[in-house]
C-alpha cells in the first residue's frame, strides 16, 4: 500500500478517536476549573458522563460558588441535579441571598427549588418586595348599598415558609373576604368613602399572611367606587314575589268560588229534578183516588177549573205563563 494513503488513514483515525475522546471527556472544562481554582479530577468528570449527569451543569455553578465564596461541595450540586432541581438557579440565588445579607443554606434553597418555586425570584422579592393588585371586590354596607373596592397589597417573600406555605392566590382571597367583612359591617356607605384606611387597617389586623409564603407589609386601597342599591333591589323584588304570591291567591279563591257556583247550579238542577219527580206522583195518586172513591168526579172537575181559572188571571195579569204542574 502506498506510504502516503497509509499515513493518510492513520491521521484520519488518530483525529476521530481524539474527537471521541473529548467528546466523553470534558478536558476544556477540567482547565477551566483548574484555572478557577476548583479542584475537580478528570476521572469524576468521565463518571458524570456515566452517570448521565453533563459536567458543565455542575462544573459551571461550582465555580461561580467558589468565586462567591460558599463553599459548596461538587457532591452537592451533583445530588441535587439528579433529584431534579435547578442547580444554576439555586447557586445563584444562594450568591443573591449572601449579598444582601439574607440567611439562606444550601439545603433549604435546594428544597425549596425541588418544590417547584423559584427560589431566586423569591430572594430577589426579599430584597425588592413585591406589590399585588386584587381585582375589584364588590361588597353590600348595611344600607343596602353596594361598594366595589380594589387594593394594592405589598408582599414580601418569607424563605422559612416558602415550601408548604400559601400563594398568591390565598393572599388575594384573603384580602378580599376582609374587605367584604368591613364593607358589610359598616352601618352606611358613606362611611367607607370618607376613611377608606379603615378597610386597610382592619384587613392588617386579621393576620392574613399566616401560613402563607408571604409577610404583608401594606394595604393600600387604591379604589373606591359604589355600585348599585341592593337593598332597593332586593325590595322591589320581594314586592313583586309578594305581588304574584297575592295574585296566584286571589286566582284560587275565584277558581273555588267558580267551582262552588257550579255546585250549586248542579243542586239546583237536582232539587229540580226531585220536584219533577214530586209531581209526576200527584196524577196517579188522584187516579187512585178516583178508583178508591175517596175522591169523586166533580171534585176532580172542580181542581181542573180551579187550574184554568188560575191560568186566566196569570194571562191578564201579564205573568210569565209557568207550568201547569206548578
Amino acid at each position: 500500500m502506498d506510504p502516503t494513503i497509509t499515513l493518510l488513514l492513520i491521521i484520519a483515525l488518530a483525529i476521530i478517536v481524539l474527537s471521541v475522546f473529548l467528546s466523553f471527556v470534558p478536558v476544556m472544562l477540567w482547565i477551566s476549573a483548574l484555572a478557577s481554582g476548583v479542584r475537580v479530577g478528570i476521572f469524576t468528570l468521565v463518571a458524570m458522563r456515566l452517570r448521565r449527569v453533563i459536567p458543565s451543569r455542575i462544573v459551571n455553578p461550582l465555580i461561580k460558588a467558589h468565586k462567591a465564596g460558599l463553599g459548596l461541595t461538587i457532591n452537592q450540586l451533583e445530588s441535587h441535579y439528579l433529584a431534579g432541581g435547578n442547580v444554576d438557579r439555586v447557586v445563584n440565588a444562594l450568591i443573591a441571598a449572601q449579598r444582601a445579607n439574607i440567611p439562606l443554606g444550601f439545603e433549604r434553597a435546594a428544597a425549596i427549588d425541588l418544590a417547584g418555586r423559584d427560589v431566586l425570584m423569591a430572594v430577589q422579592m426579599s430584597v425588592n418586595p413585591k406589590v399585588i393588585e386584587t381585582p375589584v371586590v364588590a361588597a353590600v354596607a348595611k344600607d343596602g348599598i353596594e361598594v366595589k373596592v380594589r387594593a394594592r397589597v405589598t408582599v414580601r417573600a418569607n424563605i422559612d415558609r416558602l415550601v408548604g406555605g400559601a400563594g398568591e392566590e390565598t393572599i388575594i382571597a384573603r384580602v378580599g373576604e376582609g374587605i367584604v367583612t368591613t364593607v358589610g359591617s359598616s352601618e352606611s356607605h358613606k362611611n367607607v368613602l370618607e376613611n377608606p384606611d379603615m378597610i386597610s387597617k382592619t384587613v392588617l389586623g386579621k393576620g392574613l399572611d399566616a401560613g402563607t409564603a408571604f409577610e404583608i407589609l401594606s394595604i393600600d386601597i387604591a379604589d373606591v367606587d359604589v355600585g348599585k342599591n341592593i337593598g332597593a333591589h332586593l325590595q322591589t323584588e320581594q314586592a313583586e314575589a309578594d305581588k304574584r304570591i297575592a295574585q296566584a291567591k286571589a286566582e284560587e279563591r275565584r277558581a273555588m268560588a267558580v267551582a262552588q257556583e257550579q255546585e250549586m247550579k248542579a243542586k239546583v238542577v237536582e232539587m229540580r229534578a226531585r220536584v219533577v219527580e214530586s209531581e209526576s206522583q200527584v196524577p196517579l195518586a188522584m187516579a187512585e183516588a178516583l178508583r178508591e172513591g175517596k175522591m169523586g168526579v166533580m171534585d176532580y172537575m172542580n181542581l181542573r177549573n180551579i187550574e184554568a181559572d188560575t191560568q186566566m188571571r196569570s194571562s191578564i195579569g201579564k205573568t210569565t205563563p209557568t207550568d201547569k204542574n206548578e
